[in-house]
């Protein structure tokens, strides 16, 4: 490998990001005290605001008991309302379209009773074939609850373009395409405005799984005409393990009174809330999928993440993730020849996140991960058999983190 430790840190002294807003991990192996860490794309690391801002939150339960509802430095009666306009502008939508609720899997559940109503001979739901698990199975069963066959129902492509060619030829048997808008597996971008166009032109309803894809990538959901859309805030949102999730309803669908959707508590109109009447009167926002009022201790690390996003902004953070991936791209492009690995996400910046995947030839990547960590100090992710992700993420990550990686990884894989 020619590249050099001095040329890495040359070049964060010129691109330095925001590091020092986060906790890294002390390194278990290695030559150095923090981990290089790559593994942002499933679970972020903790910002350093999120525990005296947490805490706060809490001291507000100590003091005031159930006042705080009202009374607390931030009443939590409304406390979900902190959060819609800066996750609205993460994702490109109107502070009405966007809501933070539940987890992931719950939101697409939701947003599919509203939104995937097979009839006649429009049934089929499309998906990418490497979806994420969580996602074929909320399909399929969705497909079961209609009295449908998951088998037949369920259509799994290979890819953005393939998705595109199907609808273009039998897209009057497609109801939902529900696709990730960032592959979890080959960390592939999907084009996202030309398969919803597509989808639209076919008749059928869009929706996006964002996992991979909020706080990755730069997003215009209302701009590109989605239905909806979910994602969850633990992988590159930093909103820690099972953080709350967040859900996007074009305003188009928003007052559409034909439109089924599960209520509770949390669907009515906050102003008519405690009149405690039998029939729900949901507001015309996004708000009205809620079902139930908001774990607040939850929501307040979302809460801190989302202020850090808004305040540097998404199209600042993706141009840095593109610096760092073709940094780290051609550092892999050095160690890969003469070894079985090959990098699987596609080469062209349009086409990708942060997420580099390299398959392992031999299909070991969890022995792969091991060594990287405890020998070099190095976590990055193992998809089984044999693919290692590298996600070096534009607030943490650094150029030295992706010298060391790639180093790492021409010496934990020999030569053949």
């Amino acid at each position: 490998m020619t590249a050099t430790e001095e040329e890495a840190r040359r070049r964060d002294a010129g691109d330095p990001g925001h590091r020092d807003l986060f906790h890294i991990p002390p390194a278990t192996g290695g030559d150095f005290a923090e981990t290089a860490y790559f593994a942002g794309n499933s679970l972020g690391l903790q910002p350093k605001a999120t525990v005296p801002e947490l805490l706060a939150d809490l001291d507000d339960w100590a003091r005031l008991g159930v006042e705080g509802h009202l009374e607390a430095g931030r009443p939590w009666l409304p406390y979900h309302e902190l959060l819609t306009a800066t996750a609205a502008r993460l994702v490109g939508a109107l502070p009405t379209e966007a809501v933070v609720m539940n987890s992931l899997t719950v939101n697409l559940h939701l947003l599919m009773v509203s939104f995937y109503r097979p009839a006649g001979g429009r049934t089929q739901i499309l998906i990418e074939d490497t979806a994420f698990p969580s996602d074929s199975y909320a399909v399929r069963s969705q497909a079961r609850f209609h009295g449908l066959d998951p088998d037949t129902t369920v259509v799994r492509l290979a890819g953005g373009e393939d998705v595109l060619a199907y609808l273009r030829e039998r897209g009057e048997r497609v109801a939902l395409v529900l696709l990730g808008g960032v592959n979890y597996l080959t960390g592939e971008l999907m084009d996202i405005p030309a398969i919803t166009r597509a989808g639209h032109d076919a008749g059928a309803v869009v929706g996006w799984d964002l996992a991979h894809a909020a706080g990755n990538v730069s997003l215009r959901l209302h701009d590109w005409d989605v239905d909806f859309a979910a994602w969850c805030s633990y992988k590159y949102l930093n909103s820690g393990p099972g953080a709350l999730a967040g859900a996007f309803v074009h305003e188009r669908h928003l007052a559409d009174p034909a439109l089924p959707r599960f209520e509770g508590w949390w669907s009515t109109d906050p102003a008519t809330r405690f009149e405690m009447t039998p029939v729900a009167r949901p507001p015309a926002t996004a708000d009205a999928w809620q079902i139930s009022n908001p774990p607040i201790f939850s929501m307040g690390p979302v809460r801190t993440s989302l202020e850090i996003f808004d305040r540097i902004g998404m199209d600042a953070l993706r141009a840095r993730s593109l610096r760092l991936t073709g940094y780290l791209r051609g550092l892999l492009d050095e160690v890969v020849p003469g070894r079985p690995l090959v990098v699987v996400t596609p080469r062209e910046p349009e086409r990708h996140g942060c997420q580099l995947s390299v398959r392992i030839g031999d299909g070991r990547a969890g022995d792969v991960t091991r060594r990287l960590r405890h020998e070099h100090g190095v976590i990055a992710d193992a998809r089984e058999p044999d693919v290692v992700r590298f996600a070096p993420v534009p607030l943490y990550s650094t150029y030295h983190d992706c010298w060391r990686a790639a180093r790492a990884l021409a010496a934990t894989v020999k030569e053949v």
